[in-house]
Protein backbone atom coordinates (compact mmCIF):
# COMPACT_ATOMS: atom_id res chain seq x y z
CA UNK A 1 0.00 0.00 0.00
CA UNK A 2 1.38 3.90 -0.84
CA UNK A 3 0.83 6.08 1.25
CA UNK A 4 -0.19 9.55 0.66
CA UNK A 5 1.74 12.56 2.58
CA UNK A 6 -1.50 14.50 2.66
CA UNK A 7 -3.34 12.21 5.66
CA UNK A 8 -2.44 10.21 9.03
CA UNK A 9 -1.51 6.63 8.09
CA UNK A 10 -3.83 5.48 10.46
CA UNK A 11 -6.45 6.74 8.57
CA UNK A 12 -5.56 5.68 5.43
CA UNK A 13 -5.34 2.05 6.75
CA UNK A 14 -9.17 2.72 7.65
CA UNK A 15 -10.43 3.58 4.40
CA UNK A 16 -8.72 0.61 3.42
CA UNK A 17 -10.25 -1.34 5.81
CA UNK A 18 -13.53 0.16 4.92
CA UNK A 19 -12.88 -0.67 1.57
CA UNK A 20 -12.35 -4.17 1.88
CA UNK A 21 -15.65 -4.65 3.61
CA UNK A 22 -17.61 -2.56 1.26
CA UNK A 23 -16.11 -4.59 -2.00
CA UNK A 24 -17.25 -7.68 0.22
CA UNK A 25 -13.93 -9.20 0.43
CA UNK A 26 -14.45 -8.82 4.45
CA UNK A 27 -17.69 -9.49 5.77
CA UNK A 28 -19.83 -8.86 8.51
CA UNK A 29 -19.06 -11.06 11.46
CA UNK A 30 -15.99 -11.95 10.23
CA UNK A 31 -12.77 -11.60 11.52
CA UNK A 32 -10.29 -9.07 10.01
CA UNK A 33 -6.59 -10.30 9.57
CA UNK A 34 -4.74 -9.70 12.89
CA UNK A 35 -2.62 -6.50 13.78
CA UNK A 36 0.44 -8.02 13.21
CA UNK A 37 -0.47 -9.80 9.59
CA UNK A 38 -2.29 -6.00 8.78
CA UNK A 39 0.93 -4.40 9.61
CA UNK A 40 3.03 -7.14 7.89
CA UNK A 41 1.11 -6.64 4.77
CA UNK A 42 0.83 -2.67 4.99
CA UNK A 43 4.30 -3.34 6.13
CA UNK A 44 3.61 0.00 9.08
CA UNK A 45 4.02 -0.30 12.57
CA UNK A 46 1.61 -2.09 14.66
CA UNK A 47 0.83 0.35 17.26
CA UNK A 48 -0.18 2.40 14.13
CA UNK A 49 -2.78 -0.66 13.08
CA UNK A 50 -3.74 -0.58 16.78
CA UNK A 51 -4.42 2.67 16.19
CA UNK A 52 -6.63 2.23 13.17
CA UNK A 53 -8.60 -0.50 15.21
CA UNK A 54 -9.49 1.85 17.69
CA UNK A 55 -10.70 4.29 15.75
CA UNK A 56 -12.78 1.55 13.84
CA UNK A 57 -14.13 0.63 16.88
CA UNK A 58 -15.35 4.07 18.16
CA UNK A 59 -16.75 4.67 14.63
CA UNK A 60 -18.46 1.14 15.15
CA UNK A 61 -17.38 -0.85 12.23
CA UNK A 62 -15.29 -3.40 14.02
CA UNK A 63 -15.57 -4.78 17.44
CA UNK A 64 -12.84 -7.19 19.64
CA UNK A 65 -13.20 -10.50 20.71
CA UNK A 66 -10.64 -10.52 23.44
CA UNK A 67 -8.11 -12.82 22.64
CA UNK A 68 -9.64 -13.98 19.30
CA UNK A 69 -8.86 -10.39 17.24
CA UNK A 70 -11.62 -7.64 15.55
CA UNK A 71 -14.84 -8.55 13.80
CA UNK A 72 -16.52 -6.57 11.74
CA UNK A 73 -20.00 -5.45 13.30
CA UNK A 74 -23.03 -6.75 11.09
CA UNK A 75 -24.24 -3.40 10.55
CA UNK A 76 -20.53 -2.17 9.00
CA UNK A 77 -21.63 -1.91 5.34
CA UNK A 78 -24.28 0.21 5.92
CA UNK A 79 -22.13 2.73 8.72
CA UNK A 80 -19.50 3.30 6.09
CA UNK A 81 -21.85 3.90 3.02
CA UNK A 82 -23.32 6.64 5.40
CA UNK A 83 -20.46 8.02 6.41
CA UNK A 84 -18.78 7.99 3.24
CA UNK A 85 -21.69 9.45 1.36
CA UNK A 86 -21.95 12.13 4.15
CA UNK A 87 -18.25 12.75 3.75
CA UNK A 88 -18.14 12.82 -0.08
CA UNK A 89 -21.95 15.51 -0.03
CA UNK A 90 -19.94 17.48 2.32
CA UNK A 91 -16.38 17.59 1.00
CA UNK A 92 -16.38 16.46 -2.22
CA UNK A 93 -19.16 17.21 -4.55
CA UNK A 94 -19.13 20.60 -4.04
CA UNK A 95 -16.14 21.07 -6.09
CA UNK A 96 -16.89 18.48 -8.25
CA UNK A 97 -20.10 20.66 -9.14
CA UNK A 98 -18.10 24.13 -9.62
CA UNK A 99 -15.74 21.95 -12.12
CA UNK A 100 -18.82 20.88 -13.91
CA UNK A 101 -20.61 24.50 -14.01
CA UNK A 102 -17.33 26.20 -14.96
CA UNK A 103 -16.69 23.71 -17.85
CA UNK A 104 -19.84 23.71 -19.25
CA UNK A 105 -21.00 19.93 -18.27
CA UNK A 106 -24.42 18.98 -17.55
CA UNK A 107 -25.21 15.42 -15.98
CA UNK A 108 -26.44 14.23 -19.02
CA UNK A 109 -23.22 14.35 -19.85
CA UNK A 110 -21.30 12.17 -17.53
CA UNK A 111 -24.07 9.55 -17.98
CA UNK A 112 -21.86 7.27 -20.45
CA UNK A 113 -18.78 7.83 -18.73
CA UNK A 114 -20.25 6.59 -15.65
CA UNK A 115 -22.36 3.33 -17.43
CA UNK A 116 -18.67 2.69 -19.01
CA UNK A 117 -17.19 2.92 -15.10
CA UNK A 118 -19.43 1.00 -13.99
CA UNK A 119 -18.79 -1.85 -16.88
CA UNK A 120 -15.53 -1.97 -16.26
CA UNK A 121 -16.38 -2.57 -12.29
CA UNK A 122 -19.09 -5.29 -13.17
CA UNK A 123 -16.22 -6.92 -15.78
CA UNK A 124 -13.55 -6.95 -13.10
CA UNK A 125 -10.97 -4.08 -14.70
CA UNK A 126 -9.63 -2.48 -12.89
CA UNK A 127 -7.95 1.28 -14.09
Amino acid sequence: MEFKDTQAIYIQIADYINEQILLGKWLPEERIPSIRELAIDLEVNPNTVMRTCELLQQQDIIYNKRGVGYFIKDHAIQKIMDTKKEAFINNELPQFLQSLYLLGISLDDLKPYFEQFKQTKLNGHEN
